[in-house]
């Protein structure tokens, strides 16, 4: 766990100090191979193109413990591994081109780079809170959870399960399809809840936490497993329109859009501060037994 912490916070520091780091981060080489296994259909079809990628990983990994100095290697494998999973797009580069954008127009294109899924998103407070609250659980919470518990593979996993269930690009038959987007799901369950209780930990505690169990109340049990996490859109919702409220924003055009937007980030930012010092706790009661 000391090395995966040690390895996250190289990450976070290379892509805060280094933003063009995102550049390399494409997927051309995972979509030619989802192209080449065009002849599979079906979750089986999803099973070889996720499991193979991730096989290869352990496999590396596994070598790497022949070698002397091993952990050395095997830190910084991790760390290419990680800083490939924090991509496609750079969360905080995106944030910053919508905050920095010279006029409206513009501000609304670079809004799109948020989604993940083709879904356009509308500019106003309230979507562009959620959307933003779903790019920060699937290129930095939901990639760092799986880091911490299963390694460069688990994130690996969370990160190419993403793209090929939500990227509508990608060429899949419709069983496939179905089967990819509900893995994806399953993978965004734990990071989405956990993200829940920091987010309302960090802003607003009753909101949120409402929001949250009306949501649970309101939708069918296996909801979240065939439409998505909902319930942390309608928690960054309610944060967004908390805030809103207590500033008498009655009417959409009075909403300082951007405002919210900066007052997001940086809850988003406590809130990974505040898992990073749980994992540090963690370690140090390791340490301390």
């Amino acid at each position: 766990m000391a090395v995966s912490l040690l390895t996250a916070l190289i990450a976070l520091g290379l892509l805060h100090v280094l933003p063009q780091l995102a550049h390399w981060r494409g997927d051309g080489g995972f979509r030619r191979w989802v192209a080449q296994l065009g002849d599979t259909a079906g979750p089986a079809r999803v099973a070889v193109t996720l499991g193979v990628p991730v096989v290869f990983c352990l496999v590396v990994l596994w070598l790497l413990t022949l070698l002397p100095g091993s952990e050395l290697f095997r830190l910084a494998f991790s760390l290419v591994v990680l800083l490939y999973c924090f991509g496609p797009h750079a969360f905080e580069a995106d944030l910053e081109a919508i905050i920095k954008a010279p006029d409206q127009a513009s501000r609304e294109a670079a809004a799109q780079a948020l989604s993940d899924d083709g879904e356009a998103v509308a500019w106003n407070a309230i979507a562009l809170g959620e959307a933003t609250a779903y790019a920060a659980l699937r290129r930095r919470f939901g990639v760092l959870l799986w880091f911490f518990l299963l390694g460069p593979a688990g994130a690996l996993l969370y990160r190419l399960a993403q793209t090929l269930g939500r990227d509508p690009s990608l060429r899949l038959d419709p069983s496939a399809r179905a089967a990819a987007h509900a893995f994806a799901n399953a993978a965004d369950w734990l990071p989405a809840q956990l993200m829940v209780f920091t987010l309302a930990l960090v802003g607003h505690w009753d909101a949120v936490i409402g929001a949250w169990k009306r949501w649970h109340q309101q939708q069918s049990p296996n909801s979240w497993y065939v439409e998505g996490p909902g319930f942390l859109g309608a928690a960054a919702r309610a944060d967004v329109q908390v805030d809103i409220e207590a500033g008498d924003g009655y009417a959409e055009e009075r909403v300082d859009t951007l405002g919210e937007l900066v007052r997001l980030r940086s809850a988003l930012l406590r809130a990974l501060l505040t898992w990073l010092s749980l994992v540090a706790l963690v370690v140090l009661a390791g340490w301390m037994r």
